[in-house]
Order: structure tokens, then C-alpha cells, then sequence
């Protein structure tokens, strides 16, 4: 499968790609693309930036499978994947080789860095950026254009609507429900659920202000 990254900015990638180079040779990275002109065609950590949205239909043409790394935010996140859907892009997974993925449900276009626990009957949908040392325990369902922020720590049975971004160290107690587009703040403790577009921050989390509503899905198949 020939792959090309969309966003060259994290060396982070670059170390898992090497760790997947290790464990498969079914993983043929052909570069990166990102719209600053001032990294085309120059190297990044290993890979080439071989260009930005402009070369995106010739390599849909040629059945190049895309993963989206921006992570600034999911709205952000959101319009750029589906930028590349509609266009008929094909999107794939870039799963670190050490996470466990049994009885582990997924979608398409997401990425899980090292060290990240998922337990037995989570589900997660497309277009999802799980960072390291997140944990999401058992029974857990994650929409689509969720972000999780190192270390972010999910309890069981816990419900995160499409386009949440979860910070760093944040924790969420079982069975709470994370609307859709909210964000839970760096270290935030979430005891109770979080409304649709809501901030939250502090232990225990609190609403400090809403997110501007511009979405309702966060799928972008």
C-alpha cells in the first residue's frame, strides 16, 4: 500500500513509520504533503514533502492512501479529511505496531501513537488521532474527528460524540457522555456529562464557555 501523509509538522510520525518499517514492509510511505510552499520538496526527518493540495488528484489517481496528522484542532482536522473525501481520496489507519487491537472495532483514517491501552469492545470511527499514553478502558465508544491529547484517560462505558478534543492528563469517570464538537480541558476531571460544544476545564470539570457551533457530524465518509 503506497501511503502519503497529510501535514508535516510532528517528528513523531516519523518514529513510528520506523517502527513499522520494522514489523511490516506493507507500508510504502511515498512522502508527505503540506500546504506551506516553504517545505515542498524538501526533507522531513527521513520522508520528502513532495508538495500541497495541488498534487492531491494525481495521487488519488493513482490509488494513494492518505493519513490526515493535523491535530491543531478537530474542526480543522474535519474540513481537511473531508477536503481529501470528496475528492474520492482513499484514507488508511497508522496504527503503532505495540497497540493491542483485539476485539478492538475501528474505522478508517485514524492514528494511534505508542503506548496507547485500548480495552476489550472499544470502538472508535474514522478520522480519530489517539496520542501516546492515552487509555480508554472497556466498552468505550469514540465517534468520528475525536482527538485525545497525551495521556487522556477514559474509565469504562464512556460515550465521546464526533469532533471532541480530550487534552493532555485529562480524566473522564465511567459511563459519562462527551457531547459533540466539546473539549475537556488539560487535566480536567469530567464527573458528570459534557454538552454538545462545551468547554470544560478544572477538577471537577466545569463549563467555562461553548465552542462555536459549525458542525454536528464529524464523519467525513
Amino acid at each position: 500500500m503506497n501511503v502519503v501523509f497529510l501535514g508535516a509538522n510532528n517528528p513523531q510520525i516519523c518514529k513510528t513509520l520506523q517502527d513499522i518499517r520494522i514489523s511490516s514492509n506493507e507500508f510504502n510511505v511515498l512522502g508527505f504533503i503540506d500546504n506551506d510552499i516553504s517545505k515542498h520538496h524538501h526533507d522531513f526527518f527521513g520522508y520528502k514533502v513532495l508538495g500541497g493540495f495541488e498534487i492531491v488528484n494525481s495521487l488519488i489517481e493513482k490509488n494513494v492512501h492518505f493519513v490526515n496528522l493535523i491535530t491543531r484542532n478537530t474542526v480543522l482536522r474535519y474540513e481537511t479529511s473531508l477536503f481529501l473525501s470528496q475528492k474520492k481520496a482513499l484514507f488508511t489507519n497508522c496504527v503503532h505496531p505495540e497497540v493491542n487491537l483485539k476485539m478492538v472495532q475501528m474505522g478508517v483514517g485514524n492514528t494511534i501513537e505508542e503506548n496507547v491501552v485500548l480495552q476489550a469492545n472499544v470502538s472508535i470511527g474514522n478520522n480519530c488521532a489517539i496520542n501516546t499514553g492515552t487509555v480508554i478502558a472497556h466498552e468505550c465508544v469514540i465517534g468520528n474527528t475525536v482527538f485525545f491529547a497525551p495521556r487522556a484517560c477514559l474509565a469504562g462505558k464512556v460515550l465521546v460524540n464526533d469532533g471532541a478534543f480530550l487534552g493532555t492528563n485529562c480524566t473522564v469517570l465511567p459511563r459519562i457522555k462527551i457531547g459533540c464538537w466539546a473539549t475537556v480541558g488539560a487535566g480536567a476531571v469530567v464527573t458528570k456529562d459534557v454538552p454538545d460544544y462545551a468547554v470544560v476545564a478544572g477538577n471537577p470539570a466545569g463549563i467555562i464557555k461553548y465552542n462555536e457551533t459549525k458542525y454536528q457530524s464529524g464523519d467525513t465518509l
